[in-house]
């Protein structure tokens, strides 16, 4: 008998017919043997729904009271699903995110887990129940509810997979796996049946859009296999799991895209130690997470510092750059958010010369130019204008030879 945690996202749960097929899957689960751990998202647009309430009651959203208001529709949920598992003859329990015991930071709409305490879990499975769990939610060390971030559901998930030592942690989505890039921009992308922890986590990391990034840190750190299904077909998707070191990888697997960042320039910098310490402890200090960072070669004493930012955050991110330009002399701050971030990600690029070349010819051919890059053993990034990374991206995974062949 295995331990199997199942996480259903929003669309999975859109509606009464969607929550009658979630719960008719984890009966037969159960029924073939298995013990079953679910956890579920707010249906639908829910969530989005009780912002634009938010927004519509009043101009301030205070973050305590918006996790409270947020966490109301993961609850609706649990309830739902608990109900139509009862209809099917299948015995549940409803638990929130506080009473299965996820213990987060105090830090509200982004929360951290700190502790797992899943003892009324653990006790509801020794009972021979299906416990039924809020995602994106915990309780804070002062005793507040908490919620985890958009995505946080799928940590939700892998944290009790982790807790309770499960043996698969299923991710149900709207998508049936893991693909070569995303569908929508390249449509003949293919679906990875298997992928590497550290691939997936600069996929999440860079643009790919199945998983939330924290959610695979967690899931590699305590070793938890993942598997990614569609909860609309129910058909074998893509497992994330440890490299295989007597596998030959593919030396590209995926390409992925991201327009949600832009880029800030903070020029004519004092080029001596302390100043980059200076700039970025600042950011840090206001939140602010900093992703791509390129400096240019001094020049007469002084250089130019680019790096890009959520566009959420530009705003505060300029704020803060143009408080510091002040105190250490820096010519100027602008900023950028027509651009985008393609990149390419494979376990085999590591063993294989010739990627960078191929890539950077690649957006040489379309004319397409090269503003910023990054880089590790297994990713190459690159920013461009935000108006050509679709073309970049469907041009890069033909290089890379990802294109689907026609059956």
């Amino acid at each position: 008998m295995a331990l199997v945690v199942q996480k259903y996202g929003g669309t999975s749960v859109g509606d009464a017919e969607r929550i009658r097929a979630v719960a008719d899957h984890v009966a037969r689960t159960r029924a073939a043997g298995d013990d079953v751990v679910v956890v579920v998202s707010a249906m639908g647009k829910f969530t989005d729904d009780l912002i634009h309430l938010a927004n519509d009651v009043s101009p301030l959203r205070p973050p305590r009271e918006l996790d409270m208001l947020l966490t109301a529709g993961e609850r609706i949920s649990v309830a739902l699903v608990s109900m139509a598992l009862a209809a099917l003859g299948v015995e549940s329990a409803s638990f929130t995110g506080s009473q299965a015991g996820i213990i987060t930071d105090t830090d509200h709409t982004k929360a951290k887990i700190l502790e797992m305490r899943p003892d009324r879990i653990r006790e509801a499975l020794a009972k021979g129940l299906v416990p039924v769990v809020a995602g994106f939610q915990g309780v804070s060390t002062e005793h507040d509810i908490t919620t985890l971030g958009r995505g946080g559901s799928d940590v939700t998930a892998v944290a009790l997979a982790a807790a309770l030592s499960a043996d698969v942690c299923e991710i149900y989505t709207d998508v049936t796996g893991v693909f070569s890039a995303d569908p929508r921009v390249v449509k003949v992308a293919r679906r990875l049946s298997k992928v590497s922890f550290d691939e997936m986590l600069e996929m999440a990391a860079t643009g790919g859009r199945v998983l939330m990034l924290r959610s695979v840190e967690f899931a590699r750190r305590h070793g938890v296999p993942l598997h990614v299904r569609s909860s609309f077909t129910w058909e074998p998707g893509t497992w994330i799991v440890e490299e295989d070191p007597t596998m030959e990888e593919a030396v590209v697997s995926a390409v992925t895209d991201d327009t949600s960042e832009a880029k800030i320039t903070v020029a004519g910098v004092p080029d001596h130690p302390g100043v980059a310490a200076q700039l970025f402890r600042a950011l840090a200090d206001r939140n602010i997470n900093v992703d791509m960072i390129v400096q240019n070669t001094s020049a007469r004493g002084l250089t130019d510092i680019s790096f890009t930012v959520a566009k959420t955050d530009l705003d505060a991110a300029r704020a803060a750059c143009e408080t510091v330009r002040e105190e250490i002399g820096a010519s100027e701050v602008t900023s950028d958010d027509g651009v985008g971030r393609v990149t390419i990600v494979g376990a085999g690029m590591k063993s294989s010369p010739g990627v960078t070349a191929l890539m950077f010819e690649t957006l040489s051919n379309l004319g397409i130019n090269i503003e910023m890059i990054s880089t590790s053993s297994i990713r190459i990034s690159c920013v461009v204008r935000a108006d050509r990374v679709a073309e970049s991206v469907r041009a890069l995974h033909t290089a890379f030879g990802l294109d689907a062949r026609a059956s």
